[in-house]
């Protein structure tokens, strides 16, 4: 059973992902747009991850006897410059949301919840892999500056990522 103070901290976090969905969704949107598909398909797929994200933590608090509470979800800005900036931004998002991760772990070593410390790992390791993919792309449209065919092939290499559902949410369905 989840105490109060976890429930409500883990229905928190289904409102940031759901949130960072809603964030990742507009940047597809905008690059799309611009005619960068590759970056649209990558911020497309990247919505999906979130989704099934605030999907895993709902689908615990549930299989822990607590009660999934869906709040209204922020504004989320809706253009951007350049891909460059769009994908700063995530890398600045994603760090955002490992300290609320790492604040979930505070709370669940606090309260001695062994079961969502358990859980969290998956996050925490998660997270180590949002913010490197956010990096590496940066560090790539940076080495290319303003170069339109580096950015085209970067863009291309972007538009080969497809959505693979995590296994942790997959032993649900």
């Amino acid at each position: 059973m989840l105490s109060a103070k976890m429930q409500d901290a883990l229905n928190a976090q289904v409102n940031a992902e759901l949130w960072s969905a809603y964030l990742y969704l507009s940047m597809s949107v905008d690059a799309s747009a611009k005619g960068f598909k590759g970056v649209a398909n990558w911020y497309a797929i990247q919505f999906k991850e979130e989704q099934a994200h605030a999907q895993i933590f709902m689908n615990y608090i549930l299989s822990r006897g607590g009660a999934v509470k869906l709040a209204p979800i922020a504004e989320v800005p809706t253009e951007w410059a350049t891909p460059l900036e769009s994908f700063e931004q995530t890398l600045a998002h994603e760090q955002k949301v490992t300290s609320l991760i790492n604040n979930l772990c505070h709370i669940a070593a606090d309260e001695k919840d062994f079961a969502t410390s358990n859980m969290l790992v998956w996050f925490v390791n998660e997270q180590v892999e949002e913010e490197e993919n956010a990096q590496d792309i940066i560090d790539s449209l940076r080495k290319v500056d303003d170069n339109k065919f580096g950015q085209y092939m970067i863009d291309k290499e972007l538009a080969a990522r497809v959505y693979v559902a995590p296994a942790i949410l997959a032993d649900k369905e």
